[in-house]
């Protein structure tokens, strides 16, 4: 390094140049070193990435797919309401009612819906359900379903209140919800028309329902049953060949069967993702020249993505961290952004071809590039890493193996590709061939020859050269010379600010659109059996929502009438929800008040009342509502039927009303459904998608202050993340995708790739010699445009394939993905440099211009 010339003013530690400038020298450093010993560099990253690579084979031990455990908040209220359950109210598979288990139970669904116009209650259908009924029941290879039924009063739980009714012709009146026996038909006869007495006319749709036991040894043995069920019940329903019926199936294993196969599904689609990602990066890379040509450097610029892959996630694996279907995103994501920074790898590469010794011209790269790679790393990093801190494993899972996955890219692309960019270089020098590694002869006469091995039919030597036109690539010449110029134009700059507000506009809007939650239907694939019943279900069975507990959990007087009075005030606080329908709530207390009144029993003495419950006990199911020891009753539950529980915004006002009226009660209430489980996602997903963003925005703006030497730039590089979050979770509204643990890890990603594109033209920016902004602007674009083009390029080659896969999961990541760096890439090319132009240049001090100027004369 030369000393400081005399006069000029010294080189001061402004604004962040105290941690710039120490890190441009040790960059310096480390690409000498490379360039003066490539090997070592080159082949330990190869033995380090086979030998974490071992780690794969804890992979099949690793695998956490389950839906709850994975895709419901870690500490959601409804979890600690069914442990609650579980404990006052265990459930009792020889007395089963399937409204008062504390999990979904174990069984297998039907629905049968009528073809045509037609009922289900016609006589043809009612003949066809009763031969589907009987062929569920014979099914024999793991026991017969009579041997594993869930049992009342000694025999199988009937499938449906009416199936003991099929070989009835006429079936008789029936009154809709509530029939006559008091069987509830609401949640099991869909499609349903009643005249004006409320008897059923016809019904569209039939539900069939057979629950099993999970008692003991039984649970496995169920487990089993079903297993065989849904690979016989195809074939068996193809044999009934009904006509007069169509029939839909589901169990209480489909959701998670289905999960678990998505990964499995989207494997082959990243060997399409390398061929891909190799086929555009040779491409972009292509010169002329045979000597020129960096073929090479593009093929292991994706081995060292690769080679990132393969570390993180062994080393990860060693240390038995859960592998969960979202990871599998990963690579796809790993590939795109490995490419990005070979892309600006590359550029400065090429830019420094003016040195004449490989070290100096490595030093220059490292000092010129490093730096940018360096500060989009950490920002994803970070970005990933604060995703950890969610209530989701899912988002947990993924947040840590790409944020890992993210430093290895890193490590071996300051190492791994800057040796090979070194061993590229000596091949250049000796004149050779970029395959063969031959000799290229000079002075062939033959145009043939000149025009493949040379790049033109001149004769001329192919030598490298330091001619600006040789050594830039022709997409940087276009950004300097026409795309630059014509986007600092005035009226180019008009035409971007208003292009902005269209974009904002659009996105604030989508913001107040969006919708929450998680399908449930969404996590298995398109073509799944489980669709058609989603289907089905909601379309003639979203009338009447969950059966929802309402729990005393505390021990209270029962006989003391002024406690009665304050449980019925608060079970009628909760029965004027507009989702519940005060006409079909069931109370053991009601009941046993209107008994009291018939042969006048005196319920006001505890002895009178702990002693009559029995008379309350002969009506099924009130003795399972009510824990008793000894003479207290230390739990009690009560159930009030839902309506109208139709969408993911229906679902989240339910929850949080039906928890509101508890909480005021002044006695201690809770209200408990096993979909609560999945419904408490609504109360967490949007707190912390805010609280991720906010916090990742924050730690983006401190790394920016201190590696980009300009507070303004950094400032714009925070814009720049908030703006692109806002437009990808507006425009996210636009094509259908959810506010939900999938959606939300996509959020998070949002952080990291806005700064990349941002960070690297800020950075090019404010580094710029240029005098004015206009051509710093130029100058930023013509050094990095390019580069930063082919990234987006490859990072959407790299998700691309997602698109055409049948599971909801990947095809959520590639939208989300998609916006993410076209939005991203667009506020890089695009709105960044313009409005830098407007603002950036204020923030460039005299005393920084100088030490652009001499930056490599000072100590």
């Amino acid at each position: 390094m030369g000393q400081r010339r005399p006069h000029e003013e010294p080189c001061s530690c402004s604004n962040t140049d105290c941690v710039e400038r120490p890190l441009k020298r040790l960059f310096e450093g480390l690409g000498r070193t490379v360039a003066s010993c490539p090997w070592p560099f080159a082949l330990l990253p190869l033995l380090v990435s086979g030998g974490l690579g071992s780690g794969f084979i804890f992979l099949p031990g690793l695998q956490e797919n389950d839906i709850e455990g994975q895709f419901t908040p870690t500490s959601g209220p409804a979890k600690a309401e069914r442990d609650l359950v579980r404990l006052y109210f265990p459930s009792n598979d020889s007395r089963f009612f399937a409204q008062r288990l504390a999990t979904e139970g174990s069984y297998a669904a039907l629905i049968a819906v009528a073809i045509g116009n037609g009922s289900v209650l016609s006589p043809d259908a009612m003949q066809e359900l009763q031969e589907l009924n009987k062929a569920v029941q014979n099914l024999s290879t793991a026991g017969s379903y009579e041997q594993h039924c869930a049992t009342l009063d000694g025999g199988c739980v009937p499938p449906n209140p009416l199936v003991p009714l099929l070989g009835s012709s006429p079936l008789g009146p029936l009154r809709y919800p509530t029939n006559g026996n008091g069987s509830f038909l609401g949640t099991t006869l869909g499609g349903v028309r009643t005249n004006g007495s409320g008897y059923v006319e016809s019904a569209q749709a039939m539900k069939l329902l057979y629950y099993l036991r999970e008692d003991g040894d039984e649970a496995e043995k169920s487990r089993q049953w079903l297993e065989n069920f849904l690979k016989e019940f195809p074939g068996v329903l193809a044999r009934l060949n009904l006509k007069a019926v169509r029939v839909t199936y589901f169990t209480s294993l489909s959701r998670q069967q289905e999960f678990e196969g998505n990964t499995k599904s989207v494997i082959p689609l990243f060997s399409i993702t390398y061929f891909l990602t190799i086929t555009f990066s040779i491409v972009s890379c292509l010169r002329l020249s045979c000597i020129r040509n960096n073929v090479w450097l593009a093929c292991c610029g994706v081995i060292s993505a690769g080679l990132a892959v393969l570390s993180s996630f062994g080393l990860l694996m060693f240390c038995g961290v859960p592998f969960v279907v979202t990871v599998a995103n990963a690579p796809f994501l790993i590939l795109g952004v490995g490419v990005d920074d070979m892309f600006i790898m590359i550029a400065s590469w090429e830019q420094s071809a003016s040195k004449t010794d490989t070290k100096s011209r490595l030093a220059d790269t490292y000092s010129e590039a490093a730096l940018s790679v360096t500060v989009t790393t950490i920002t994803d990093v970070l970005a990933f890493f604060i995703g950890t801190w969610t209530t989701f494993p899912s988002v947990q899972s993924f947040c840590l193996y790409t944020g890992t996955a993210f430093i290895f890219c890193y490590i071996y692309t300051m190492t791994f590709f800057g040796a090979i960019i070194v061993l590229n270089d000596k091949r250049e020098r000796g004149n050779r061939h970029w395959l063969t590694c031959m000799p290229v002869e000079q002075g062939r006469t033959s145009c043939f020859y000149n025009a493949c091995c040379i790049g033109s039919c001149s004769s001329e030597s192919s030598q490298l050269q330091t001619n600006e036109t040789v050594s830039e690539h022709p997409m940087s010449l276009f950004f300097k010379k026409y795309y630059g110029p014509f986007l600092t134009v005035k009226w180019t700059k008009l035409l971007v600010v208003l292009l902005y507000g269209a974009y904002l506009g659009g996105s604030i809007y989508g913001c107040t659109q969006i919708r929450e939650g998680i399908d449930l239907r969404n996590l298995a694939s398109d073509d799944s059996y489980v669709i058609p019943y989603y289907d089905d279900d909601e379309t003639y069975f979203s009338e009447y929502g969950p059966r929802v507990m309402v729990i005393v959990n505390e021990n209270v007087s029962y006989w003391e009438e002024a406690v009665r009075e304050k449980i019925e005030t608060c079970l009628e606080d909760i029965e004027n929800i507009s989702y519940v329908d005060k006409n079909l709530t069931e109370s053991w207390l009601r009941a046993y008040i209107a008994l009291a009144k018939n042969p006048s029993i005196n319920i006001d003495n505890k002895d009178f009342f702990m002693n009559n419950l029995s008379i309350l006990f002969n009506y099924p199911g009130f003795e399972l509502d009510i824990n008793k020891t000894h003479d207290e009753i230390t739990a009690s539950r009560f159930f009030v039927q839902t309506v109208n529980v139709t969408s993911a915004v229906d679902e989240k006002n339910l929850l949080n009303q039906l928890r509101d009226k508890a909480k005021k009660c002044s006695i201690s209430l809770k209200v408990y459904h096993p979909a609560f489980i999945y419904y408490d996602q609504y109360l967490v997903i949007v707190q912390n998608t805010i609280q991720n963003v906010l916090i990742a925005a924050g730690a983006m703006l401190v790394v920016s202050l201190f590696l980009i030497p300009n507070p303004l730039c950094s400032i714009w590089v925070t814009f720049a993340i908030a703006s692109v979050i806002v437009g990808v979770a507006g425009f996210m509204t636009f094509w259908d995708v959810n506010l939900d643990s999938i959606s939300m890890i996509n959020l998070v990603i949002c952080i990291g790739f806005s700064v990349d594109f941002s960070a690297h033209i800020s950075y090019a920016f404010v580094t710029s010699k240029e005098s004015s902004a206009n051509k710093k602007a130029i100058g930023a674009l013509h050094q990095l445009g390019y580069p930063v083009l082919q990234g987006a390029i490859s990072t959407i080659l790299g998700v691309v394939v997602l698109a055409a896969a049948k599971t909801y999961i990947f095809r959520t990541f590639f939208k989300i993905m998609f916006l993410v760096i076209l939005f991203g890439a667009v506020h890089g090319l695009v709105f960044i440099p313009v409005f830098l132009t407007f603002f950036g240049y204020f923030g460039t001090s005299k005393i920084q211009e100088i030490r652009y100027k001499n930056n490599k004369d000072c100590p």
